[in-house]
């Protein structure tokens, strides 16, 4: 089972404050963000749903997968949603030289701009202190979050993927989801339970 907790330890939070974690809102306000695509027939499901509760995202692409299918990445754009940079090869910050780190995440700026709005999330989460640096002197804002799901995660339930997010997601949270083959069966059960939950509540969904 996960060992970090599906919602983001406030210390964490404290420890790196040049990250965002949150989006501050005064009123029901949730942030929905997608990793990992775009992917063929999953990525266009997400839309189609998100777009039965006039809901609005951001989907942290990554750059190899926007090359393979750019009609699905285009789609995503003209839905009215915000797109982040994901690395064009979903690098790990932590195994990764930070020279190279860099120069993939800018190949993937290339194919993913002007949508992206300087938005970065480090796949996994994990991302060096050198790589940061460099990325936040770039003009990136990097884009953690406060609730993950683990919709990815082969050993978290669907019943418990929703249990995540229904438990800890409040106003301002950025709570992740992945639209990916890995994360399907958890996400395509638990996002329309996660729109109708919230949205009977009196929340919105925005864009980062």
């Amino acid at each position: 089972m996960p060992v970090f907790p599906a919602k983001t330890p406030k210390l964490i939070q404290r420890l790196f404050p040049k990250y965002i974690w949150n989006k501050a809102s005064l009123d029901k306000t949730l942030y929905l963000t997608f990793d990992d695509g775009p992917t063929p027939e999953i990525t266009q499901w997400t839309l189609d749903t998100l777009a039965q509760y006039d809901a609005k995202a951001t989907f942290f692409c990554i750059g190899e997968n926007v090359t393979k299918h750019p009609d699905i990445f285009k789609s995503v754009a003209k839905a009215g949603h915000v797109i982040g940079n994901h690395t064009f090869n979903h690098l790990k910050g932590w195994h990764t030289h930070t020279d190279r780190y860099i120069d993939n995440t800018l190949k993937a700026q290339q194919v993913i701009a002007p949508n992206s709005n300087g938005l970065f999330r480090p796949p996994f989460g994990k991302i060096k202190g050198s790589q940061s640096k460099q990325l936040l002197s770039k003009g990136f804002k990097i884009v953690m979050w406060s609730v993950l799901s683990y919709d990815w995660e082969v050993k978290v339930t669907q019943e418990q993927c929703l249990k995540n997010v229904i438990k800890h997601a409040t106003s301002g949270s950025i709570v992740v989801f992945h639209d990916s083959v890995k994360a399907s069966k958890n996400m395509q059960y638990t996002l329309p339970k996660v729109l109708d939950y919230f949205s009977k509540k009196g929340y919105t969904f925005k864009s980062l």
